[in-house]
């Protein structure tokens, strides 16, 4: 099964998730178009309807993004354009004096085993909230979501133990699941 990315920490990710499956991922690493869309599903899909003319299947895509209850859903599918403008500082900047800090990040995995099929879509979604300051480290938001288990901690400060909990490992489960029960790749 091969990983279309250009991220190496999503990538690595995915192979120790997917590894608990018996499934060996291989990393194409490789630019797509993200098409601007108001869910992450569609992004996903156009991604990887684009990709099957270019990546021999079985193939994955992933997108993620993270969710903020009081603002409106905001970043949601825009989350990397907010990241690379904002980052952590600017997310906590808008949620300074908000009360409600509850979120969502959510990943779509998009999966085609062949050309002739339409890709199949499986998302994974963890509930939690915001941190009131950056902690830990990690990639991305990583250092500002707690999720709602193990409760306390960001992902940034979950470190490898993250993957039992995050909206990645849940989608990616999903994957791991499906291809068990029959939907081999070829």
């Amino acid at each position: 099964m091969r990983f279309v990315t250009h991220n190496r920490h999503k990538f690595r990710e995915a192979r120790a998730i997917l590894a608990g499956f018996g499934l060996e991922v291989e990393w194409v690493e490789m630019e797509y178009p993200e098409v601007q869309a108001d869910t992450l599903e569609e992004v996903a899909l156009f991604s990887a309807r684009w990709l099957l003319d270019r990546v021999d299947p079985p193939f994955f895509i992933e997108d993620a993004g993270l969710f903020i209850n009081a603002l409106r859903g905001f970043p949601g599918p825009y989350s990397s354009f907010a990241f690379r403008t904002i980052g952590n500082e600017g997310i906590l900047k808008l949620m300074d004096g908000v009360r409600d800090r509850r979120a969502t990040f959510k990943s779509v995995v998009a999966v085609a085993l062949d050309r002739d099929s339409e890709p199949t879509v499986l998302v994974g979604e963890t509930p939690g909230r915001i941190a009131e300051s950056v902690r830990g480290g990690g990639w991305g938001f990583d250092p500002i979501f707690e999720p709602l288990e193990p409760g306390g901690l960001t992902y940034g400060e979950l470190g490898e133990e993250k993957n039992r909990y995050s909206h990645r490992y849940r989608a990616l489960r999903r994957l791991g699941e499906w291809l068990s029960e029959g939907r081999k790749p070829l």
